[in-house]
């Protein structure tokens, strides 16, 4: 090969696409560079696990009165003895009066055990699957973006939501009770895994996956979508943490009125009358007959409010972590 041939080839390895050795010899495949050059974002799983962490333990120390109030409204019966309340002003106040400002936050050990790995497989799931579906560019397209939320959230409901949310919703049943027999987190999970076993802690999984995996579905895409409208194309624009806020917002209404109706026959499995129901089909189909069609729809308003301000203050801590990550954790 002679020094021309050898220049032309030099440069032909410099310029090959995406920085990855070429081959100057194409002769020669042999000689071709292997080697996998370690990515940046190689370890953006573990970062999305320690700052999904973080922000979980926050979030739900902000916003768990309005998750109390709603599995409360959801629990209560359509009339007679079994209804409690009128609705959500009447449950606040009455459960301020009988337990003091703290009995909102019943069972918040319960939520506050669960939320911090619940947010860290979520977030470290997503950015997991996200970092191999990017497109060159490192973008997603619409289907790719609905992909990685749904494995998000199918992640973070088999390993933590539904232990989690079947422990929280029988402390706040038991509460309802007249003789209440949880005295502390540990000793509730310790009565439930004796009398019901594993499955006790496992009950209602098929509803929660999929209330998880459409509700991180719905949330990702919408937050994804408006923050690629914001930059224009310029993936390294910033997203002001005030927009990235408001995007939350919107992001959590979103997942509200997409799948409330299977987060509340997720609650009723979960309760301590789970018993009166076959399955989640015969959940639905009981409450569709006894209270009707509206019955889906209960507690739509304080989970609302709370998961428009959870998603909102999620995202907002998350991008907070994940930016100062990129600062000190190249």
């Amino acid at each position: 090969m002679d020094f021309i041939s050898f220049a032309q080839s030099m440069s032909n390895y410099k310029d090959s696409p995406k920085g990855v050795p070429g081959n100057p010899f194409p002769s020669r495949p042999w000689l071709q560079d292997r080697a996998a050059a370690a990515p940046a974002s190689s370890n953006i799983g573990v970062k999305g696990i320690i700052a999904g962490g973080i922000t979980g333990g926050i979030e739900i120390c902000i916003t768990y009165p309005t998750e109390y109030v709603k599995t409360q409204l959801q629990l209560d019966g359509k009339a007679g003895a079994g209804k409690q309340y009128s609705g959500i002003w009447d449950c606040v106040t009455k459960t301020v009066k009988t337990n003091g400002f703290f009995g909102l936050y019943r069972g918040l050990p319960v939520l506050l055990y669960g939320s911090i790995p619940k947010s860290a497989v979520r977030f470290g799931a997503f950015e997991t699957v996200k970092n191999q579906l990017v497109d060159a560019d490192g973008s997603l397209n619409a289907q790719r973006r609905l992909l990685a939320g749904l494995c998000a959230g199918i992640c973070e409901a088999i390993l933590a939501v539904t232990p989690m949310e079947t422990v929280k919703v029988k402390f706040i049943n038991d509460q309802r009770s007249a003789n209440p027999q949880f005295r502390s987190f540990f000793h509730g999970v310790k009565l439930i895994v004796k009398e019901q076993g594993l499955k006790g802690v496992y009950q209602g999984v098929v509803p929660t996956i999929m209330k998880q995996g459409s509700n991180q579905a719905i949330r990702f895409f919408v937050m994804e979508t408006m923050k690629d409208w914001y930059r224009g194309g310029d993936n390294n624009k910033q997203v002001p943490k005030v927009v990235v806020g408001i995007f939350g917002a919107c992001a959590g209404a979103a997942s509200v009125f997409g799948n409330t109706p299977i987060d509340v026959v997720k609650t009723r499995m979960q309760g301590l009358e789970a018993y009166k129901y076959k399955g989640s089909v015969d959940c639905a189909v009981q409450v569709w007959k006894k209270e009707g069609p509206r019955a889906f729809y209960k507690g739509t308003v304080p989970r609302l409010g709370r998961v428009c301000l959870d998603v909102a203050i999620t995202f907002m801590i998350y991008d907070s972590f994940m930016d100062l990550f990129k600062k000190v954790w190249p």
